[in-house]
C-alpha cells in the first residue's frame, strides 16, 4: 500500500524520462517508390536545376521584348520537350506551356493577346521576363532539397523524382511489439464467456503504431502470470526496439508488468498526474524502450498519442512528431478539475475566425466512442474551473 502514497509525476517528467538518450535508428536505402511516409536519414542536395532551362509559363509566342508591339513572322514552333533553335532576329516562335525559351527571346506574349494575320503575328507590347519561368526557379543546383528528419509525403517524393533519384536513405522504422495482458481478453470472432471482453486494444494500437511510423513485429496476448509476463517481455525485447504493453501497470494482485519490468530492466516512473491514464510504466530492457499503457482502452489511446508517438518520432529523427500541434480554442463545455491534468476528448470546429472545442458528452475512461468521434484533446490544467467561452488549449490529432 505504500506505493499508492507516492506523489504523482508530471506528464512533462514522463516525456523527459521516455526520450532521454533516444537517438535515431540506423539508415537504410530503399526505392523512392516505396518511401511514402518514411523519414529521411540525411539531407538531400539538388544535383539539377528545376526547371532545367527558361521555359514558358503560358501558351503563346516567344520573342525579343524589343520587337514587341508590331507584326512578326512566326519562324519556328516549339513543343514541350523539344529543343528550340536560336530565334531568328525580328521574328517570334510559337510555343506552349513548359516549352523551352529559344536563345534570343526574353519574353512570351500569351496567345489570347496575339492576333494572327495571314500567317503573321501581331504582338502587343510585352515586357522582358513576362510569362517566363526562369531556370532554377524551383530548385537550384547545390541547394538543400530536403532536410534529414523530413517525413516523405507526396510533394517531397515529387522533389526527389524531379532530381531523377530512384532510391533514398531513410531511417529504419522502429520495430514495435505489443503485449496485451489479461485473462479476460478474447480475440474478435471467438465466443465470449462470462467476464470476458474482446481485444479492442490490439487493433487500436496496431493502427496507431503504423500511423506513427512504426513496424509491428509482434502482437501477443499475455496471461495474468508473473512468470509468463516476464518471459514475454524478455522475448519481445530480443526482437523489438519498443515494447508496448496494455494493463498490468497498476497495483492490483494481477498487475505483473511493473514488477516484471523492474526485474528485467529499469523502471523510470509509473504514476502520473493526468486523467485518463494515471498508471503508466516507462522503462528499458537493455536497449529496448518499454511503454506500459493502462488496459483501459481510452487511457491506452490517450497514452499512445502522448508517449508512443513522440518516442517513435525520436527513434526516426522526425522532430515534427515530438509534439502535437497546439490549437487555442473556445470551450463550449463546463468542467472542473482537481489535482490532475485532464485530457478531454473533443472536436475542433473551425467557424470563421473562431475555433470551438466541443467536448464529447461522456468523458468516462470506459467510453472508447469518445476517441472515435473526436479529433483533439482539450488540455485542462489541474485546479481549473472552465465555463463555455473560456479559452482552452487543445492538442490536434490530425497531424
Amino acid at each position: 500500500m505504500a506505493e499508492t502514497t507516492l506523489p504523482l509525476e508530471s506528464v512533462e517528467r514522463a516525456r523527459e524520462a521516455l526520450l532521454d538518450g533516444v537517438a535515431p535508428l540506423e539508415p537504410e536505402r530503399i526505392a523512392c517508390a516505396e518511401a511514402a511516409g518514411r523519414v529521411l536519414a540525411q539531407d538531400v542536395s539538388a544535383a539539377l536545376d528545376v526547371p532545367p532551362a527558361d521555359n514558358s509559363a503560358m501558351d503563346g509566342y516567344a520573342l525579343a521584348s524589343s520587337d514587341s508591339g508590331g507584326v512578326l513572322t512566326i519562324s519556328q514552333r516549339i513543343a514541350a520537350g523539344q529543343a528550340p533553335q536560336p530565334l531568328v532576329p525580328g521574328t517570334c516562335a510559337r510555343l506552349f506551356t513548359g516549352s523551352e525559351i529559344p536563345p534570343g527571346a526574353d519574353c512570351v506574349a500569351i496567345q489570347e493577346n496575339v492576333t494572327l494575320e495571314d500567317g503573321l503575328a501581331r504582338i502587343p507590347p510585352t515586357q522582358p521576363g513576362q510569362n517566363v519561368r526562369r531556370r532554377g526557379l524551383d530548385v537550384s543546383v547545390g541547394s538543400r532539397l530536403l532536410a534529414a528528419g523530413t517525413r516523405l509525403g507526396g510533394a517531397a517524393l515529387g522533389l526527389l523524382a524531379g532530381q531523377g533519384l530512384e532510391t533514398v536513405a531513410v531511417v529504419r522504422r522502429p520495430r514495435v511489439a505489443l503485449l496485451l495482458t489479461g485473462d479476460e481478453i478474447v480475440e474478435p470472432g471467438q465466443p465470449l464467456a462470462p467476464g470476458q471482453i474482446y481485444n479492442s486494444n490490439g487493433a487500436m494500437l496496431a493502427s496507431l503504431v503504423a500511423r506513427f511510423g512504426g513496424e509491428l513485429v509482434a502482437q501477443v496476448r499475455v496471461a495474468d502470470s508473473f512468470d509468463t509476463t516476464r518471459a514475454r517481455l524478455a522475448e519481445a525485447a530480443a526482437l523489438a526496439d519498443v515494447i508496448v504493453t496494455t494493463g498490468g501497470v497498476s497495483v492490483g494482485e494481477e498487475d505483473h508488468v511493473k514488477p516484471a519490468l523492474e526485474q528485467l530492466g529499469q523502471l523510470t516512473l509509473w504514476r502520473l498526474a493526468m486523467r485518463p491514464g494515471k498508471p503508466l510504466a516507462l522503462g528499458t530492457i537493455g536497449t529496448t524502450r518499454v511503454v506500459g499503457l493502462p488496459g483501459n482502452p481510452v487511457s491506452s489511446y490517450v497514452g499512445a498519442w502522448l508517449y508512443l508517438r513522440p518516442l517513435l518520432g525520436a527513434l526516426m529523427g522526425c522532430t515534427d512528431q515530438l509534439e502535437l500541434p497546439r490549437v487555442p480554442a473556445e470551450a463550449d463545455f463546463s468542467t472542473r478539475t482537481e489535482g490532475r491534468r485532464h485530457y478531454l476528448r473533443a472536436t475542433l470546429a473551425f467557424e470563421g475566425e473562431r475555433i470551438v472545442a466541443r467536448a464529447y458528452p461522456e468523458q468516462s475512461s470506459a467510453v472508447l466512442t469518445s476517441c472515435a468521434a473526436t479529433n483533439a484533446f482539450a488540455v485542462i490544467p489541474p485546479h481549473s474551473d472552465i465555463s463555455p467561452g473560456d479559452r482552452v488549449e487543445c492538442l490536434w490529432l490530425e497531424a
